[in-house]
């Protein structure tokens, strides 16, 4: 599986406060982009899984709607996560 518990571990302990501070959105945030660039690999090879596709677009609604949440709550937190994710906003 892509996804282990020691894999997450690290995640968390990377973006989040702690390993097992997994409620953060830093975490999660990090957590979802991870998942979202392994789905994305997975379909460029196989582009008629629509399941995969269908949880893709999930993942990528779950993923923005936190990042609204934090950059309501507080920028400055928000842009450090933009800028360590290298996302695009």
């Amino acid at each position: 599986m892509y996804l282990t518990a020691e894999k997450k571990k690290e995640i968390f302990a990377e973006y989040g406060k702690t390993d097992g501070n997994t409620g953060s959105a830093e975490g999660q945030i990090a957590l979802f982009s991870y998942r979202i660039s392994h789905l994305t690999n997975h379909l460029k090879s196989n582009p008629k899984d629509f399941s995969t596709q269908r949880a893709l677009v999930k993942l990528v609604g779950k993923r923005r709607s936190l990042l609204e949440y934090l950059r309501e709550r507080d920028i400055e937190r928000y842009r450090a996560i933009i800028k360590s994710l290298k996302l695009r906003k």
